[in-house]
């Protein structure tokens, strides 16, 4: 039925258009004449002849009107095809007319330039009311009282089209004038709308102009470009939203329905990732893939990266049931058609008989090592949980993938490795030696991939400030100049899979985290997203740097320097090798120590951390 009342409605809507066209017609026509005698008194002998060729004229120009398609445009979208349109079926209609009339009567008591005039009576009859119509529909806005006034930044494509869809179809968004640092369109106006500024400007163009919300239309800023511009607009005190980024907006339309609130991707975040989707296809396309905390932050990102690049089988191996779960839900309404070929793996990497029977039963070809022990301020007091899961669970990992013909071996690494400061650091640097060790027994390629903070994983520094400010603050930060390295979860992941495609073996690959992000900064951008006052409303405390942690993190260590790669956002960390033999012996020893009793693990820990040669700092630092 309402398919229905739709075809009627559009069929009423063409039969109106064609009776107001059909009607311009006769009107134009005796127009023409009376332009042509002076707006004054037309010959009754021309009048008569005029009127006895109306016929003629209405019947071909209707004609004309059918063959070029006059009613297949809507009145309210009216535009430059719909003139052209209408400009044609003048011209071919005047042509025939003129033509019928000649062979019929050789224009006798016809003034010659009646037909032009009424070429362009009809022209202005028909494309005014058809563009008056749209330019009513498009600025009704202009007499509603309720509208909001809107300051639009960025006068650019994406600008443009954010101000012809709010004026084309919501009158209560009312846009009134744009800013944009280009010089060279400050001046302009854009569907009669001014550019009147940089952005420096709109604290002062928001109160003169009154306005009511700010939209941010600039989808190609980068992060520094971003932080520029909402801290001018925070200023004004007024709403403010914007586009998603280019990467989002690739394959979709730019409209008022893009817009979305300010987020800390738009502030922390980077360039667009370019990535070599073909590489990246080549090596995951039907293989068997396993990912190791693979229902985790970092981990399940990079399983949603992978069932992209159609492998054919995915196991998703977790020590969390409950984790588990939840992504078994998600996999089954995200991936549907592909949930057949997962595999949902409950194990423990530090399970011998386990990974024994999961690589003997599926065979993997490669495995992405994500599974990891990550809080410094936890793991600084257990060490033992740090070397059982971060060291001795990479090793045995690493070593089955050698022993059972594994292809390629990923480790997920942090900054935290370099000169590590805390249990977790230095456990994770240890990893990272294992990998370097196992490249040079067999035909398995180790690759290390090292990034810093991913936001939104869960038990971030941004979970734990956005759980505070939902119990009213205060936030609580260690120091005011602690600084931490930042990216998003799926662009991590995806340039983990990046360097995975171009690894061959025994690199170390540290990926581009931009610029370090003060961390003050970051609490007082969360209190601001969220509408509320830093200090005023909530207060930011201070609570001194934990044991373990460092005031800023590193991505290089100094003996490491950095190379770069075929991409951009991937550089390379020249390896620090060990002697074969001197990394077997370390793991052995760190066997021993777990296995010691639990009352004695600290102290043995301590000593082992102040043995001359085997002193762990010294390791972690080769």
């Amino acid at each position: 039925m309402l398919r229905m009342s739709k075809i009627k409605l559009r069929w009423r809507s063409r039969w109106s258009a064609f009776l107001f066209d059909a009607a311009c017609i006769p009107i134009a026509w005796m127009g023409a004449y009376w332009l042509r005698f002076n707006l004054g008194h037309i010959p009754n002998d021309i009048l008569v002849e005029g009127t006895k060729f109306l016929p003629w004229v209405f019947t071909i120009q209707v004609m004309a009107f059918y063959v070029f398609g006059l009613y297949r445009g809507v009145w309210r979208f009216a535009s430059l095809p719909d003139l052209s349109r209408i400009i044609k079926a003048i011209l071919v209609g005047g042509f025939v007319l003129i033509t019928v009339l000649f062979l019929s009567t050789r224009l006798e008591n016809i003034p010659r330039s009646v037909f032009p005039l009424y070429s362009m009576g009809l022209l202005i009859l028909l494309g005014g009311a058809r563009f008056g119509f749209r330019w009513l529909k498009d600025n009704k806005g202009l007499f509603q009282e309720t509208e909001e006034k809107v300051l639009i930044v960025g006068a650019g494509t994406a600008g443009e089209a954010i101000a012809r869809d709010l004026l084309r179809s919501f009158p209560a968004l009312r846009p009134v004038v744009f800013l944009d640092d280009d010089p060279k369109k400050i001046g302009r106006d854009i569907h009669g709308i001014p550019v009147l500024g940089g952005i420096q400007r709109i604290e002062k163009i928001a109160k003169k102009y009154k306005i009511d919300r700010i939209l941010v239309a600039i989808p190609s800023a980068n992060a520094a470009k971003m932080r520029r511009i909402i801290s001018y607009c925070e200023i004004t005190k007024r709403p403010i939203q914007t586009l998603p980024g280019v990467g989002d907006l690739i394959n979709g339309k730019l409209s008022v329905q893009s817009l979305r609130e300010i987020s800390l991707e738009d502030l922390l975040g980077r360039d667009p990732i370019q990535l070599e989707k073909r590489l990246i296809e080549k090596a995951i396309e039907n293989k068997i893939i396993c990912v190791t905390g693979g229902a985790g932050s970092i981990g399940s990102e990079l399983c949603r990266q992978i069932l992209k690049f159609q492998p054919q089988k995915l196991i998703i191996l977790d020590h969390s049931e409950y984790n588990i779960f939840q992504l078994q839900r998600e996999f089954e309404k995200g991936f549907p058609n592909k949930i057949a070929d997962i595999i949902f793996y409950l194990a423990d990497i530090t399970d011998n008989n386990e990974l024994d029977y999961l690589f003997t039963e599926y065979k993997p070809q490669v495995v992405f090592h994500a599974a990891a022990y990550k809080h410094v301020p936890i793991l600084e007091p257990q060490i033992r949980a740090a070397i059982k899961n971060n060291i001795l669970g990479t090793y045995r990992l690493a070593e089955k993938a050698k022993s059972y013909g594994v292809e390629k071996f990923v480790l997920v690494s942090t900054d935290k490795a370099v000169n590590p400061s805390n249990i977790m650091g230095a456990s994770k640097r240890v990893a990272e030696m294992v990998c370097q060790y196992f490249n040079l027994l067999g035909d398995t390629n180790y690759i290390t991939v090292r990034f810093g903070n991913v936001l939104g994983s869960r038990g971030s520094v941004v979970e734990i400030f956005k759980q505070q400010l939902l119990q009213g603050g205060p936030i609580t930060v260690t120091h005011p100049d602690v600084t931490r390295y930042f990216m998003t979860i799926s662009e991590a992941a995806q340039l983990i899979l990046q360097a995975f495609s171009q690894g061959a073996g025994g690199e170390l690959f540290v990926l581009d985290m931009g610029e370090s992000v003060n961390i003050t900064y970051l609490a007082e951008q969360i209190i601001r997203l969220a509408g509320k006052k830093p200090i005023e409303e909530i207060d930011i405390v201070y609570s001194g740097l934990r044991p373990g942690e460092k005031l800023h993190e590193e991505l290089f260590h100094d003996q490491e320097p950095s190379l770069p790669t075929q991409n951009s956002k991937i550089m390379q960390a020249k390896a620090r090798m060990l002697p074969a033999d001197f990394s077997h012996k370390i793991i052995h020893l760190f066997d021993n120590l777990v296995d010691a009793k639990t009352e004695n693990l600290t102290e043995s820990m301590l000593s082992f951390l102040e043995d001359g040669a085997k002193n762990m700092t010294q390791v972690v630092l080769l």
